[in-house]
C-alpha cells in the first residue's frame, strides 16, 4: 500500500492553496499557507512564473492527487476506469475519488483528515456492511453502511476528532449518525456535491495529449 510519506505542509505550499492535510492546523494561524504563502525550496520566494497550458493541467493534477493523498499510479488508475465508464470523464473521476472508504470518514467528520481516516481504516477500525476493511481504496456502493468500532483506544480520539468537526456539514449524498459513529451511502455523488475548486476538465485534457 503505497502512500507519500513526506511533509504535507509543503504540498499545500506548492499549489499554492490549503488542501487541508493536516486537518484543525490548516484552519489555525500556524497553517503554512498563512506563514509562507510561497512555493517551497531555496528559490521559492522569488521565483514567479507564468505557466503554460501544460502547467495549467500539470498543477490541477497534483493539486487533487495531492488532496486525495494518492500516489501517481493510483491516480491513473481511477482515470483508467473513469474513462472506460458512459458518462462525462471529469465528473467521473471525482466520483471515484469521493467513493474511497478513507474519504467517507473523512467525509463524515469522523477524522479531521484524510490521512488520518486511511491510519482508522488501516487500523481495523471501520467496517462496511459489518465486515471489517482495511483498504483505504475500498469503493464504497449506494445502501451500504460504514461504522467505526472499538477495541479498547480510538473511540476518544473519535469523539474529540467530531467536536472539532461539528461546524462541517455532510455532504447531501451521506447519511451520517455521529452519535453512534456511523455513515450510509444514500447515492452515489454528483458533481454538484463536490464543492471543492477543482477543475476536473483540465486534468482530462492533461491525460488526453
Amino acid at each position: 500500500m503505497g502512500k507519500y510519506t513526506g511533509p504535507v505542509c509543503r504540498l499545500c505550499r506548492r499549489e499554492g492553496e490549503k488542501l487541508f492535510l493536516k486537518g484543525a492546523r490548516c484552519n489555525t494561524h500556524r497553517c503554512a499557507i498563512d506563514r509562507r504563502n510561497f512555493a517551497p525550496g531555496q528559490h521559492g520566494s522569488s521565483r514567479k512564473m507564468k505557466l503554460s497550458n501544460y502547467g495549467l493541467q500539470l498543477r490541477e493534477k497534483q493539486k487533487v492527487k495531492r488532496m486525495y493523498g494518492l500516489l501517481e499510479k493510483q491516480f491513473q488508475n481511477y482515470f483508467s476506469k473513469a474513462v472506460q465508464i458512459k458518462g462525462v470523464t471529469g465528473s467521473l473521476l471525482l466520483q471515484f475519488l469521493e467513493r474511497r472508504l478513507d474519504n467517507i470518514i473523512y467525509q463524515g467528520g469522523f477524522c479531521t483528515s484524510r490521512r488520518q481516516a486511511r491510519q482508522f481504516v488501516g487500523h481495523g477500525f471501520v467496517y462496511v456492511n459489518d465486515q471489517r476493511v482495511n483498504i483505504p481504496s475500498f469503493l464504497v456502493k449506494v445502501s451500504d453502511e460504514i461504522q467505526i468500532k472499538f477495541k479498547t483506544t480510538g473511540e476518544q480520539t473519535v469523539k474529540d476528532n467530531i467536536k472539532m468537526t461539528e461546524s462541517r456539514t455532510p455532504p447531501a449524498w451521506l447519511e451520517v449518525d455521529r452519535d453512534h459513529y456511523k455513515a450510509k451511502i444514500k447515492r452515489l455523488p454528483n458533481r454538484e456535491d463536490i464543492m471543492y475548486p477543482i477543475s476536473e476538465q483540465l486534468i482530462v485534457e492533461l491525460y488526453s495529449r
